[in-house]
């Protein structure tokens, strides 16, 4: 416990000063949770003390083992199902995703920070901070106190008397998540853009023999596609985490720069959350032959390169030697890009991703741009174990952690991977909207992005930042 209430109210701290102002604005008034629309309300905890006595115990079942015939994942019925969450949204569900934009974006910046000390200075590397979010909050929908209370407060909402009306609902949070991906994936009028797909999948890997809560799988519908399966992950660790990639990429298609390496032979638990970006950039088309990006002032490699030209928002920072466009992809979605005037990618990154990222934003304004960039094929992996480590949390989901929710057997968490492969390619099947682009002319600014930059993806109704990025390489997979 000692170690928990430093680094939980540290990454809280900041969301709470933001909202000081609410407490000083509501006067004499009746006090509001601030994060009301993600705690339980009165007439839910209500309900849930009249049924908790006569709820019976949760079904229980065991995966199927991991060589079981598998249906592939299909991407195209996820988006399909991503779009409809959409359908019919009332301003408190919008609202309810602004709040976990909020909170996902302080902890993404937090965790992006962490993350980046390890990544290669000549490579390239892509971070979800909706991955994250929503994998620590599955792991609060399955854990009982003290772990429940110690994964809220690392998520950023305090718990003020530990009453019922003060502690999160984790089923309101992946809704909100599940509202964020699917307002990002959502087309404007018809082909007003190009498609995008965001695909979200669980796998849930157990020991022989351990039963799963059907409730906590179920419960994780919102957030991903998961897929329970059991093996041996005791005898051979490095065996078991082949067949664990064999299996990801076979019901997948997907290939993952850094796949799953030795699990912990003592484990009986992995859940790690595996994302598939595809972004196509509506008017954008593949330049002939391949492009010189420099990687620093000696090097350079040839790339292939996009190029499209069109009204986009741009801000040029003499102060800090950067410059930042804003390129549509979506009705919702915006790709942010940053590009350092210099090599110096980590002074930019330094300021990029702590106080000034949202405020540039703000100096945005249109301009006439010829903008080249490199085709981009991202992967990032990492354990969340690793993170919680560096974060000074190594036991929040350790042996110790009550994760009654998830078994009620014997559970010992091993690796928590989070693995993004991110895809951003020309559309050219269909020529561009006259208001998304423009035919070139003298007047263009041209940008070149062929030096190291850094990239950002962003819902724009809820302000969350979906991926989060570093192109110092782009042929140098992380």
């Amino acid at each position: 416990p000692s170690e928990m209430a430093p680094a939980g109210l540290s990454l809280g701290a900041t969301v709470l000063g933001l909202l000081a102002w609410a407490s000083l604005a509501a006067g004499d008034r009746v006090y509001i949770h601030p994060f009301h629309l993600l705690v339980y309300s009165k007439s839910s905890c209500e309900q849930l003390e009249k049924t908790g006595a006569e709820t019976p115990a949760d079904p229980t079942f065991a995966p199927v083992p991991i060589q079981a015939k598998s249906s592939p994942v299909d991407e195209e019925a996820l988006r399909e199902a991503l779009v409809q969450a959409t359908e019919g949204l009332e301003a408190e569900d919008r609202l309810r995703a602004a709040k976990v934009g909020m909170l996902l974006n302080f902890m993404g910046f937090h965790m992006y920070k962490t993350l980046s000390a390890t990544w290669s200075v000549a490579g390239g590397a892509v971070f979800s901070p909706v991955a994250l979010f929503g994998t620590l909050t599955s792991f609060y929908l399955g854990a009982s106190d003290p772990t429940a209370r110690r994964l809220q407060a690392f998520l950023g909402v305090p718990g003020e008397d530990q009453g019922c009306t003060s502690r999160l609902d984790g089923h309101k949070v992946l809704s909100a998540l599940q509202t964020i991906q699917g307002l990002l994936v959502t087309q404007g009028g018809a082909g007003s853009q190009a498609r995008l797909l965001l695909s979200t999948v669980v796998g849930l890997f157990t020991a022989p023999g351990l039963r799963l809560k059907q409730r906590f799988v179920q419960d994780l519908a919102p957030f991903a596609v998961t897929l329970p399966r059991s093996l041996d992950l005791s005898s051979d660790p490095d065996l078991a985490a082949e067949k664990i990639n064999r299996f990801m990429q076979a019901v997948t298609g997907w290939k993952m720069g850094t796949p799953l390496r030795g699990v912990s032979p003592d484990s009986t638990l992995l859940l790690n959350t595996y994302v598939h970006f595809q972004g196509k950039v509506k008017g954008f088309s593949l330049l002939p032959g391949l492009q010189e990006f420099r990687v620093d002032n000696t090097t350079s490699v040839s790339v292939p390169m996009l190029s499209g030209t069109g009204t986009f928002h741009y801000w040029s920072d003499d102060q800090n030697n950067l410059s930042v466009i804003r390129v549509p992809l979506s009705a919702h979605a915006s790709l942010l890009l940053i590009q350092p005037h210099t090599f110096d990618l980590h002074k930019v990154e330094a300021l990029t991703f702590q106080h000034n990222f949202l405020t540039w934003t703000k100096n945005l304004s249109p301009r006439a741009i010829r903008l080249t960039m490199p085709q981009l094929t991202l992967q990032g992996s990492y354990d969340l174990q690793d993170l919680l480590a560096q974060t000074k949390l190594p036991t929040l989901l350790g042996a110790e952690a009550n994760l009654r929710k998830i078994s009620d057997d014997d559970l010992r968490v091993g690796k928590v991977l989070n693995s993004v492969l991110f895809e951003l390619k020309a559309d050219e099947g269909e020529q561009p909207t006259e208001s998304a682009l423009q035919p070139a002319g003298p007047e263009a600014l041209e940008v070149t992005l062929n030096s190291p930059f850094l990239l950002a993806v962003l819902e724009r109704e809820s302000a969350a930042l979906t991926f989060l990025g570093r192109v110092a390489n782009p042929i140098s997979a992380a």
